[in-house]
């Protein structure tokens, strides 16, 4: 019999492995990027304090594209980053959510260091 691969529970392992590693602190919040067929995410999280710094989706009215596409990704990216900026957050570590560094992950990366982040 040939099982089914659960990719949810796939992804949440890898979630989870990353999460083992990283953590975000007041210094050095955490960038955290979660994607669905219809949204894209990205939140800047004080993990010590457990509480979101900034927060981008694609449902904000600042974004023009409302897709889950790379051209969104780099709108949400470069928006997260204007927003850390604006609250003196200038460096970050990257929390792919267990997703692959591809595509739209990439994306939100790319534009937010191109717009002022370092990570």
């Amino acid at each position: 019999m040939i099982n089914k691969v659960d990719r949810k529970a796939e992804r949440a392992r890898r979630h989870a492995r990353v999460r083992s590693k990283i953590s975000g602190t007041a210094e050095c919040p955490r960038l955290a990027v979660t994607k669905s067929n219809k949204n894209i995410i990205a939140q800047i999280i004080d993990d010590d304090k457990a509480e979101t710094l900034v927060y981008v989706s694609t449902l904000d009215k600042e974004i023009k594209t409302k897709a889950a596409n790379i051209a969104a990704a780099k709108e949400v990216g470069a928006l997260v980053a204007k927003k850390a900026l604006d609250k003196k957050i200038k460096t970050v570590v990257f929390d792919r959510g267990g997703f692959i560094y591809h595509g739209v992950v990439k994306a939100i990366a790319e534009a937010a260091r191109e717009a002022g982040l370092d990570f």
